[in-house]
């Protein structure tokens, strides 16, 4: 027929036949009751889809030619289209068609089973006859009626469950929706069921949801709920600003209780517990950072930034910390293994990257660490060396220099007693054994030189090791520092009871005066040795009014000393101990006065460095403004502390007297470098 120019007639022929026979079909569909609608159409679908088969088949040299060459819709595309025209676009069929697909799904959401092979066909053919007819027919009114599905159920799930609760039965309904998707919806439907899920579950309900009583994010958190916070996580980052919601929320809380602490007098009083406070509230938000917020960068900065915060607040925070590594370094950490020793230094190294003023913390852990030293207290070199290594790489050579100078001066002294003892062993004999340590001045904390006049015994060895000392030495002046050492003494007490004491210097000074006396007035004590009055006073304290330490008695008895005390060899004195400490207290926080002290040879010290940094910047830049000068100042300085702008401007104002800067003659804001 093509070939005797009948192609037109055939293929009208075609239509008006194929037209006709999907009526008959329609009909058929329609007559169909109830359940055996889909069976129906899904039947004749399958029937019409083999015709097709055949029909393209016989017309295929007319497909192959004429069709082309008229531009008409090929046989098999034909087909589909007059199926969708006749059948699914049937006024009857399309309705009815809809509300069957959509009731389904509504049961298969109320737990019903439904027969999903031939919802996967009936869906499988409203894909194959184009993108916009499963659109349009059935995706469009599937979505709006999900979202009012949605919008009901979780309007009262909202009322009458808990946080929990509600979250778990969201991820539920969300994992539903994806499985459905995968048995017989199309996979580009997947994104926009979703979408609706968390729009009217999870996005709605967020801040309800976070802010809920006694079951919200806060609760979660102090009940350490980590699966509810898992799933709250997984949820929220679904929808925009949801992890942005959760970050806030606890921010604010972990600022709040980091607040509380800091103003908590009870947990103020006691350094080494508020510090092992702090190091527990990390951990906790750690471990909920790493197990239940899959260790999202942004929640771990969120949490350095708060306790940055609230640790700043509290302007002792340097001093603790370094009171907390005392102890530990102390006592703390006999028998721990090498790696916990580890994990709490670098425990201690977070704390610390945290301070604003690091010099504080390294004015106060100079101290501590001075003591330790010299008193031989460190339970571990290598933990002490491991630090200063971590401060070291945090903050440079500079901030350690002479924390390790400090080390080296334990060692050398050492070496150098060794050599005395050597030289001098001979000439010592049954006398008192001496040990000294030779500090280098600038290394070592400053302490203020006291007189004290120590006993003749001990002033004929210390004169030798003087001589010997600088005799090897050249250049080099040494000063007692009587106020740091201690001293081991052998005692007599009543009934032929011997105990070894050990004692500060000081204390020894008093003690070896009742050689010769068995009473002495507190004006004669301080007369002889010369020892400062508070000083004195304080180890009088802890040799008479200690119970179980009183080896000197006192009249009139009472808890403090005055000028009008005397004092006795306690001869009844006993204890069950061989050897007895007396009075060597380990480091304690600071008066207010001292703290004041220490606060005011800080800032002395900041001056210089403040100086330095202002004067590389203007050598670098010649000419810079004020508020430029602050920026770059603020930047170089605050690894180690942050300058106040106030003490930027007066440290200025001294090097302009001082002809190292001179403001500029055109703009009083700009300063010049003068070389």
């Amino acid at each position: 027929m093509v070939l005797h120019k009948f192609g037109e007639k055939l293929y009208s022929g075609l239509v008006t036949t194929m037209t006709s026979h999907l009526k008959e079909i329609s009909n058929s569909i329609e007559a169909a009751q109830g359940g055996l609608f889909l069976d129906e159409l899904n039947r004749k679908w399958a029937e019409h889809n083999k015709a097709l088969q055949m029909i393209r088949d016989i017309l295929m040299y007319m497909d192959r030619t004429f069709i082309p060459n008229t531009h008409k819709t090929p046989v098999h595309e034909l087909g589909l289209n007059l199926w969708r025209d006749v059948i699914i676009h049937s006024h009857a069929i399309q309705s009815r068609l809809q509300a069957i697909l959509l009731e389904n799904v509504r049961r298969e959401r109320s737990g019903e089973v439904i027969d999903r092979g031939l919802m996967r066909s009936i869906t499988k053919m409203l894909m194959d006859l184009g993108p916009s007819v499963y659109q349009d027919d059935f995706e469009k009114h599937f979505l709006e009626v999900s979202a009012d599905f949605y919008r009901l159920e979780s309007q009262e799930f909202i009322e009458s469950c808990d946080c929990g609760e509600y979250l778990k039965k969201a991820e539920r309904r969300l994992n539903e929706e994806i499985e459905r998707v995968s048995h017989y919806l199309d996979t580009r439907s997947e994104v926009k069921i979703t979408n609706v899920v968390e729009t009217e579950m999870i996005e709605s309900h967020m801040h309800r949801l976070v802010q809920m009583e006694n079951s919200g994010l806060i609760n979660m958190i102090v009940d350490e709920k980590y699966e509810d916070l898992g799933r709250m996580y997984c949820l929220f980052r679904r929808v925009s600003n949801g992890l942005v919601l959760i970050r806030d929320v606890m921010t604010s809380y972990i600022r709040d209780t980091g607040k509380q602490l800091l103003t908590d007098p009870e947990r103020l009083k006691d350094p080494v517990d508020f510090v092992q406070h702090l190091l527990d509230l990390k951990d906790k938000y750690d471990k909920i950072i790493t197990s239940a917020f899959r260790n999202d960068k942004t929640f771990q900065n969120a949490l350095n930034s708060s306790f940055e915060y609230f640790i700043n607040l509290n302007s002792r925070s340097p001093e603790f910390i370094s009171l907390f590594v005392d102890d530990k370094l102390r006592k703390g950490l006999r028998g721990v293994t090498e790696e916990d020793v580890e994990l709490l230094l670098d425990k201690v190294m977070m704390l610390f990257r945290y301070l604003q003023e690091k010099d504080v913390f390294e004015k106060y852990y100079k101290q501590h660490l001075a003591k330790r030293l010299l008193s031989g207290k460190s339970v571990s070199d290598d933990a002490e060396r491991s630090l200063i290594v971590k401060l070291k790489t945090e903050c440079g050579y500079q901030f350690t220099s002479k924390l390790e100078g400090m080390f080296t001066d334990m060692k050398t002294s050492q070496d150098t007693m060794q050599g005395f003892h050597a030289s001098h062993g001979s000439d010592i004999g049954d006398g008192p054994m001496l040990s000294v340590q030779v500090l280098t001045t600038g290394s070592w904390p400053t302490q203020p030189i006291t007189t004290c006049k120590l006993p003749a015994e001990i002033l004929g060895i210390c004169e030798k090791f003087r001589n010997y000392y600088l005799g090897t030495h050249t250049g080099r002046r040494l000063s007692w520092q009587t106020n740091m050492g201690t001293a081991d003494l052998k005692a007599t007490f009543g009934k032929g009871q011997k105990h070894e004491l050990n004692v500060s210097t000081y204390q020894m000074c008093v003690l070896m005066l009742f050689n010769d006396a068995d009473r002495l007035s507190y004006k004669e004590i301080e007369q002889v040795t010369e020892i400062p009055t508070f000083d004195l006073k304080r180890c009088l304290q802890s040799l008479a009014c200690v119970k179980g330490k009183n080896v000197l008695r006192k009249e009139p008895m009472s808890k403090d000393i005055v000028d009008t005390d005397t004092f006795l060899f306690n001869d009844k004195y006993t204890s069950k101990f061989f050897k007895v400490k007396i009075g060597t207290v380990a480091a304690q926080r600071e008066s207010e006065p001292e703290n004041q002290e220490t606060r005011q040879r800080v800032e002395e010290d900041r001056k210089p460095q403040i100086e330095a940094a202002i004067v590389r910047i203007m050598k670098a830049r010649r000419v810079l403004d004020h508020n430029n000068i602050v920026a770059e100042v603020t930047k170089q300085l605050q690894s180690r502390f942050l300058p106040n702008p106030v003490v930027i401007k007066k440290r200025i104002e001294s090097l302009i007297e001082r002809e190292f800067l001179e403001r500029d003659k055109g703009d009083r804001k700009l300063y010049r470098y003068l070389a």
